[in-house]
Formats: structure tokens, C-alpha cells, sequence
């Protein structure tokens, strides 16, 4: 008896136990199953051919495991789509079970960008005050005798003796005996109080009526002694900087954002921050200054907030740990409600007017709130969004599989469409949409590969296609979608990741497919990460499995350190090799400083250079 020919369909398989593989047949609902979608006596057969559901080119006549990834092999399932398009895959209600393919509906919504940053706290550059020397002098004692000190404006800081100050005070009194309102009187005061002495120090000398050989030097502003550069008993000359006092109520925090983040940041915006001296309190500021540089060694934007420290909780050095929320716009513009229509002090975001006017603390011209990157209209209308794990991502093309309404059967169709930016779990469509739509947002991947195995053209690899449709996918463009890893996911793989990326400096197949197969006993086999886990073992050569995999898995472990620094123990290096692609290069991660370049290999093994120490 000839064995019967069934077509392949293992690639949209999603992984089961053996258990219930080997009862599918007799399963009542299972049966009760295919006898409503096609001839029992066909699905009843015993299968003869054992496959793997994420490697469909594997092929067993016996049950076992994937000599690739380790999965357990499955039975070939007779599910014809002879009836769909060329880019359409059609399947049973219980091959879509298997497979687990999940769909959700296209929306409209404003949705929210949750920005994590990272910095430092510093002074307010425009409250620091350093008082110099106005006229040569002796120091006879200091009152602030060390960094640190609290002073108010007016506080005494040194006495100081200076021949040049007694003459001038003789001058402004003789002159003033003579007449107090004449040229001579108003010039020799305009010069005591352009060395620095107080009107009320000037008026003291008058009241007096002689000049002392002694004086007080008074402090400028409120604030903390930051700097003391002099001692008792030092001759100081004309500029010479004495004492460096800085304003503490309000401070300044750095923070440094990644290029994939500043679309979604914009001058006046509230950002949440913690620090380490005060678990569980949140403070906030508001983005005053975003670097128009980038910093070509780290890859990074600096932002600067300006924070209120009335309290003085907040000290000068702290790290701190920050968060800002936008809402995402059409055309890459923030959605901010309460902007729209104000005017905006361009240094001060602090002051915010409804209509035109200047700024209430340097006098600038307000700016619309529109020039800063927000939207005009407050009932403007939402952007259409999708789930970033719907999104197939090929170098410049993103694909995805909608689901074709009103079938018979359960049928997918891959479609190309123009994606704008990503906020949080998902990416803004530009064009290729509609609102309602159901995209594929999880086993995308597997109708892909079972549209190959079906000699069906494929939206991922159009060069593998009959048609050849390869007009916009480069030799190096392979299927990668973004990954989010949790921390705990990151955490626990790391050092299988460090394996890899050893494994690939040193040119070892081998040991880069034993790196990531441990890595797979630890994120099992349903889910983004171990969906490009078993692209890369299916690679056939180190070249297959660095680019762009590797660079894709990188970029998500870079997101996750950069983003908790803290819960990992060790030292975690990044590195970045501009040869990697001629545009922009790439990243990874080490456990050392001593670099070692896992695209390139002993070609190129020191390639690169250190951006980042987490």
C-alpha cells in the first residue's frame, strides 16, 4: 500500500507536549474537530512524518526531538489553502489553536511613551556667584574658614585690610563735605560700589564720617560656600577669585538620552525622578535645555531639568533615576492638552502665558508652544497604533499579517506598511492601515515560514520568493523584530548572552549555538526572544547568525542594563564598532573592557571602542 503525500504546514505549529501530540487522534474533541473541516478518513491516518514547528525543514519518520533547538518534534497536519492568495495562508480553527496565532484590532489612541533616563544633579549654572578681589588687599580673618557653609546675602565672609580701600573712602568723604549732590560725591560712590561694597556699607562710611582701615567683604547671594581659595593672612591681588557661592534652591539634572528616545522628549515637559537617598519620594522638574549635539562617544543627548530644591533635600551629585511620559501625536508631535495655544518662555518653561508677551524672569520674547514640538489643536485626531510584537521588522520594510475578515476558514494576508515611531509596546502607523483591522501579534513569524514552505512568496525574505520580489530588502536585510526583555529575563540569560558573544569573537559555531540553546532552557520556546533565538540557530554560518540577529539581541540587552543598571551586580560594558554597517554601526554588551568584536570575528577582532559602563 503507497503511504499517503500530506502538505506541509508544520511552520504555523505552535509548540506542544508530546503527550498531547500523541493523542491528537484520539482526542474526542479533536476529532470532533477535523471531522468539521475535512474528510476524517484523511486526518485519521497515522502520521509518518515528524517535524519541527519553529524548523519546518526538519523532517523525522519517527517522533524525537529538533537537532536544533530541542523542541519535540510534531506530526505533519494535512490543512490545505490551495484556495488562498499568493500572499494568504489559510488554515483550520485547530491548526490556528496550535499555532496559537493571536490577532488584535488596529485602534486609534493617543498612546503614552514612557521615557527611563538616567543622571546626575548639579548646580543651577545661572545661580553661582564667585567673589573676586575688586582692589589689591591683606586678608587679617576669615569668617568662612571652610567649603560648605550656609550664608545669606549680606552675611560677612572676611575682613580685609587695603590702603587702596581707605584712600577711596577718604575721597567719597572729602567730596561729600564739600557737596554731598556733586559730580565728584556720585563718582567717588559709583566706584566703591564698583568694587563690590554694599549701598548700605557705602551710606555706613558717610554716617561715620571717617574711613576705616578695615573692611568687610559681604556675601553677594544666599546660598552654600562652595569654593574658598583664600586663608588668613594672604595678600591678594586685583581678580583674584576669593569664594564661589552657589544658589541651592533650585538645581540642575543632567540626564542623558538615547537618539530612539528624543522624539519623544520635548523643552518644558515634566519628568519624574527618585534617588537613592529617599526611597519611595518621587520629585519633578521640567525639561529646560535639550543639547542640539550629539555625543558621538556614548550615543547620547543631553538633557538638562530644572528642579526646585526649597526643601534642600536634593543635594548637588546624587544619581537619580527618571521617567517622562508623552503622549504621542500624529507626525511624531507630543499630545499635551494644556499647551495647546500658550505661549512659552524659551529659557524659563516655567512660565507659561495664554497669549504673547516676555518672559516674567530674563524678559525674552514667549515662543507658541507649537514651535516646541506640541500639537496646535487639543482635539486633534489619534494616531492609528499597532502592537510593536505585530511588526516584522526587514532592515527598511515592516510587514505585518492581518487577518481577512469574513472567510470561511481562519486566513492571514501579509501586508507592507509605513511605521512611524515606537511608543512604549507600540509603533504609530503612518500608512497601510485602517482603523478596525486585525493584525497578527503572535505567530506572525510561523505563517511566514509556513508561506515558504509552501512555495508561497514570503513578505519577510522576498528574495527566497518565486516572484522575486527583492526591490527593497538589501543581502544583509533579514526578518527582526524589537525585543522587550523584563529584567528578570535579562538577568538570568546574560551570561549566556556574554557566552555568545565570546563564542562569536572567537568564530565558534558551535559554541554560539550551545550559548543560545542554554539560553532557550531559560526563556523556553513560546514568545518573541525565543522566536529569534530559533532564527539564529537556524542559521548555517556565523555570518547568518551576526547580522542582524546578534544586533537585535544586543540592542534589547542594552535596553534592559541601561534601564536597571542596578540589578545587575557585575560591571557591564558596552562597546560600539562603526564598521559593522556603514550608516550607523553596532552595538553589544561584554562582561570585560578588553574588547573583543563579535561581528567581525579574527577579521576585525578589536574593532571598536567602549561607549558605556553600566
Amino acid at each position: 500500500m503507497k503511504n499517503k503525500t500530506y502538505p506541509i504546514f508544520g511552520a504555523i505549529l505552535a509548540v506542544l507536549a508530546a503527550f498531547f501530540v500523541g493523542r491528537c487522534s484520539t482526542s474526542p474533541s479533536l476529532s470532533e474537530s477535523e471531522h468539521a473541516h475535512g474528510p476524517s478518513s484523511s486526518e485519521e491516518s497515522p502520521a509518518t512524518i515528524w517535524t519541527c514547528s519553529m524548523h519546518p525543514q526538519v523532517q523525522q519518520p519517527e517522533p524525537g526531538d529538533c537537532p536544533i533547538c530541542g523542541m519535540d518534534l510534531i506530526p505533519l497536519v494535512n490543512d490545505d489553502d490551495s484556495g488562498a492568495g499568493p500572499r494568504s495562508m489559510s488554515m483550520s480553527e485547530s491548526s490556528r489553536a496550535l499555532a496559537d496565532i493571536q490577532t488584535t484590532a488596529v485602534q486609534r489612541r493617543f498612546p503614552e511613551a514612557e521615557i527611563r533616563l538616567v543622571g546626575k544633579l548639579d548646580y543651577d549654572e545661572t545661580r553661582v556667584k564667585s567673589l573676586t578681589a575688586r582692589f589689591p588687599a591683606r586678608i587679617d580673618e576669615l569668617f568662612v574658614n571652610f567649603n560648605g557653609v550656609p550664608v545669606k546675602k549680606g552675611d560677612h565672609l572676611a575682613r580685609v585690610y587695603s590702603p587702596e580701600l581707605l584712600t577711596a573712602q577718604s575721597e567719597l568723604l572729602t567730596a561729600y563735605r564739600y557737596d554731598p549732590e556733586s559730580a565728584a560725591t556720585r563718582s567717588a560712590r559709583e566706584k566703591l560700589r564698583l568694587w563690590d561694597l554694599l549701598p548700605e556699607q557705602i551710606d555706613a562710611i558717610i554716617d561715620r564720617g571717617e574711613a576705616k582701615d578695615h573692611f568687610e567683604l559681604k556675601a553677594p547671594i544666599s546660598g552654600v560656600v562652595v569654593n574658598k581659595n583664600v586663608n588668613e593672612g594672604d595678600y591678594i591681588k586685583t581678580g583674584q577669585p576669593l569664594f564661589r557661592i552657589v544658589d541651592l534652591n533650585t538645581l540642575w539634572l543632567r540626564l542623558e538620552a538615547y537618539e530612539s528616545d528624543l522624539p519623544w522628549i520635548r523643552f518644558g515637559q515634566t519628568v519624574n525622578f527618585t534617588v537613592e537617598a529617599y526611597p519611595g519620594e518621587t520629585f519633578q522638574g521640567q525639561v529646560a535645555f535639550i543639547d542640539p549635539e550629539l555625543d558621538r562617544k556614548t550615543r547620547t543627548v543631553s538633557v538638562r531639568v530644572n528642579v526646585d530644591n526649597e526643601a534642600r533635600k536634593l543635594k548637588p551629585g546624587m544619581f537619580a533615576k527618571a521617567i517622562a511620559r508623552s503622549r504621542v501625536a500624529q507626525a511624531g508631535n507630543v499630545y499635551a492638552p494644556e499647551f495647546a495655544g500658550k505661549w512659552i518662555s524659551p529659557m524659563h518653561p516655567e512660565i507659561v502665558k495664554d497669549g504673547p508677551g516676555q518672559c516674567d524672569v530674563c524678559g525674552m520674547d514667549l515662543v507658541p508652544a507649537e514651535e516646541l514640538g506640541y500639537v496646535e489643536d487639543p482635539d486633534a485626531k489619534p494616531p492609528l497604533v499597532i502592537p510593536s510584537s505585530a511588526v516584522l521588522r526587514t532592515g527598511k520594510r515592516a510587514v505585518v499579517y492581518i487577518e481577512k475578515p469574513n472567510t470561511e476558514r481562519p486566513t492571514y494576508e501579509g501586508r507592507e506598511i509605513e511605521i512611524g515611531p515606537r511608543a512604549g509596546d507600540v509603533f504609530v502607523v503612518e500608512s497601510g492601515l485602517s482603523e478596525g483591522d486585525r493584525v497578527v501579534t503572535n505567530g506572525a513569524f510561523k505563517i511566514d515560514s509556513a508561506l515558504q514552505i509552501s512555495a508561497k512568496p514570503s513578505m519577510m525574505n522576498p528574495e527566497s520568493s518565486p516572484d522575486g520580489l527583492s526591490e527593497h530588502q538589501t543581502s544583509e536585510e533579514t526578518a527582526s523584530e524589537h525585543l522587550h526583555l523584563e529584567p528578570e529575563i535579562a538577568k538570568q540569560t546574560l551570561p549566556h548572552y556574554f557566552e555568545l558573544q565570546q563564542s562569536l569573537a572567537n568564530d565558534d559555531l558551535e559554541a554560539a549555538r550551545a550559548a543560545l540553546s542554554d539560553m532557550m532552557k531559560i526563556t523556553g520556546h513560546q514568545g518573541p526572544l525565543p522566536d529569534l533565538i530559533h532564527q539564529m540557530l537556524a542559521a548555517d554560518s556565523l555570518d547568518g547568525l551576526r547580522r542582524p540577529h546578534f544586533e537585535t539581541l544586543s540592542m534589547a540587552y542594552i535596553e534592559a542594563v541601561s534601564q536597571n543598571p542596578d540589578a545587575f551586580e557585575d560591571t557591564v560594558y558596552q562597546m560600539h564598532c562603526p564598521m559593522v554597517y556603514p550608516d550607523r554601526g553596532a552595538d553589544w554588551l561584554q562582561a570585560s573592557d578588553d574588547l573583543k568584536n563579535p561581528y567581525f570575528g579574527s577579521m576585525m577582532l578589536t574593532c571598536g571602542s567602549l561607549t558605556n559602563e553600566y
